[in-house]
């Protein structure tokens, strides 16, 4: 490659990571804004007044503190159950083999391209008949089968020999034993993607506990921040400061596992 092609794509990178990084820029900064900056035409780019108070009190408007408490039992929980389910299905659709694995498997993937919408009514339902409607249950058991987590195991799984496995089998060791002692740690950034990628979700979930829940007692923080968004008008500041507090521990979570992540995809032979 040329100099000038390799100056041409770094511009383009960098342009890249600007447009990318515009919106949570503009995000900080409306938060440290007062109410009347945030609204003016033509806006400020920084803020004439720093408004650090903005925090404290988008903090008062909803019982945050219990919304972060909610999402923290969400997230665990729903964590432990997309691990189990997915570590022992993709096993099963890689090492063991039964009539019909591949259209299973293949039937499994389709349901990824069903969008959230089409099963929220049939879900509500369901939860109703189980009385599971403003309870814990109903925000967790539903998303502890993760089908993408699944997939990406299972790629994981299938790198593994299975001339290692025949081994394992041949020397007394039985299927669960060889994914507990053998497999799962030969697989360890996949794991720690699908826990990245579950605890991201569980976080940023807002649909289906807006409609699954009516008490703040179980609603987790994505439901707060609707709090600041009203029919007669929008309180940027607040939303803004608040927004900022929620993504915070997502961006520490990816910058500190973000290797793992990488990896993980570049062996399941996933191109982003």
């Amino acid at each position: 490659m040329t100099r000038s092609k390799a100056l041409l794509l770094y511009i383009i990178l960098v342009l890249g990571v600007l447009v990318a990084l515009l919106p949570f820029y503009w995000m900080i900064i409306t938060s440290l804004k007062t109410p009347v900056e945030a609204v003016q035409f033509p806006p400020t780019w920084f803020p004439h007044r720093v408004a650090a108070q903005n925090y404290p009190e988008a903090l008062k408007v909803a019982p945050f503190g219990r919304y972060f408490f909610n999402t923290i039992i969400i997230a665990i929980s729903t964590l432990i159950g997309v691990l189990v389910t997915s570590s022992l299905a993709g096993f099963t659709f890689s090492f063991i083999k039964f009539p019909g694995r591949e259209f299973f498997f293949l039937s499994l993937l389709a349901m990824m391209m069903v969008p959230l919408p089409i099963y929220i009514i049939p879900g509500y339902l369901i939860l109703a008949r189980f009385g599971w409607l403003n309870t814990y249950l109903a925000l967790i058991i539903p998303w502890t089968v993760n089908t993408f987590s699944i997939f990406l195991l299972r790629q994981h799984f299938k790198s593994i020999p299975e001339s290692i496995f025949e081994s394992a089998m041949i020397d007394g060791c039985s299927p669960f034993q060889f994914l507990t002692h053998i497999a799962l740690p030969m697989i360890k950034p996949a794991l720690v993607t699908v826990a990245i990628f579950s605890l991201i979700g569980s976080w940023n979930a807002f649909i289906w506990p807006l409609v699954m829940t009516t008490s703040d007692k179980i609603r987790p923080v994505q439901v707060g921040l609707a709090y600041f968004i009203q029919e007669q008008s929008t309180d940027y500041t607040l939303l803004s400061a608040a927004s900022t507090l929620v993504i915070i521990p997502v961006v520490i979570l990816f910058f500190i596992f973000q290797k793992q992540i990488i990896n993980s995809y570049m062996k399941s032979g996933i191109k982003g």
